[in-house]
């Protein structure tokens, strides 16, 4: 794994942009590290927007922040067709897609149309404007950011365009001695800067090298057998806890099995392992399925929480 080394940098890198988000750091390097897009949830100030462009800055990747507004239109995401008089020609100019890194800012404040241009750039890895279909660039990857309680003038995102996020990282406060760390190095002028300078040897063709290496990360075949069970019983949660009967409408889908163990590779490969081990999966299992799972208006009404029904999965479905 000769590309630990610049991998680690970076890591080293969004620790003097992030005070006392671990868990973010890692989820940021798990999506770079696989092409899985991220949808980063949280209150405001809570570092979503600077994390996200901390991490391009440390690729030395293109990157473009989006700003997601109720009036935003297709056109505005994907580019589009130019006339130019003097040649009597068309041609196209690139919307901000056409970046590696992409931050979706906001993303559930656009409305149905622009989801659907950003759901085939997503999935598709291209876009289609004026009947022609454009391929983006090979790091390409979205991270979008929202908040969970303003919801006035915002868009739920549609299920299909949920499931395409590989991961859903939902951010808390800091702890105390964060909180002051952060206040401090402000006033002190030093947060978000690197005493040792720029990751300057990290570049995109490392990346992609490394996301080959991620690849080659074993997964014992009891555990794909585990992932298979536990993604499978959010759709029988029923059967498995009477308690729990009625309150999960939907569950994950297949893809979520495959969301989840392409994210346990990369923490795999982030520890120095070829081969993943139970806690990698464990620690990735609420990311990987929160966002695929619809409680019912039951579970609502009692409190019952998305990442209370994965707890609950995880106990009754032990890993080996």
């Amino acid at each position: 794994m000769s590309e630990q080394m610049p991998i680690q940098d970076l890591r080293a890198h969004l620790g003097h942009y992030i005070v006392g988000q671990a868990e973010l750091v890692d989820r940021l390097l798990i999506g770079l590290l696989t092409g899985g897009h991220l949808l980063v949830e949280g209150l405001p100030g809570l570092a979503k927007t600077t994390a996200i462009k901390a991490l391009a800055e440390g690729v030395h990747a293109n990157f473009k922040r989006i700003q997601f507004t109720p009036d935003l239109l297709p056109a505005d995401l994907l580019g589009n067709e130019v006339y130019h008089p003097e040649t009597r020609e068309f041609t196209f100019e690139p919307g901000p897609l056409f970046n590696e890194i992409v931050l979706a800012d906001e993303i559930n404040r656009a409305p149905a149309k622009v989801q659907s241009a950003l759901l085939e750039a997503m999935a598709e890895r291209q876009v289609t404007v004026a009947g022609h279909s454009r391929d983006l660039p090979e790091l390409f990857l979205v991270m979008a950011t929202q908040n969970p309680l303003e919801q006035s003038g915002t868009y739920p995102l549609p299920e299909a365009q949920m499931d395409r996020f590989m991961l859903h990282v939902s951010l808390d406060y800091p702890e105390r001695e964060d909180e002051y760390d952060i206040l401090k190095r402000t006033l002190d002028g030093t947060l978000g800067t690197n005493p040792v300078g720029e990751a300057k040897n990290i570049t995109v063709d490392q990346v992609l090298a490394a996301r080959e290496s991620v690849r080659q990360v074993r997964c014992d075949e009891a555990l794909q057998h585990w992932v298979v069970d536990v993604v499978a019983g959010t759709r029988k949660m029923g059967e498995l806890d009477p308690d729990l009967a009625d309150q999960v409408l939907v569950g994950a889908s297949p893809r979520g099995a495959l969301a989840w163990v392409q994210a346990a590779r990369a923490a795999a490969y982030l520890e120095g392992r070829d081969y993943i081990v139970p806690d990698d999966l464990i620690k990735l299992a609420a990311d990987a399925l929160r966002h695929r799972i619809i409680l019912g208006p039951r579970a609502m009404v009692s409190g019952l929480t998305r990442d209370a029904v994965i707890d609950r999965l995880l106990e009754l479905i032990p890993a080996p």
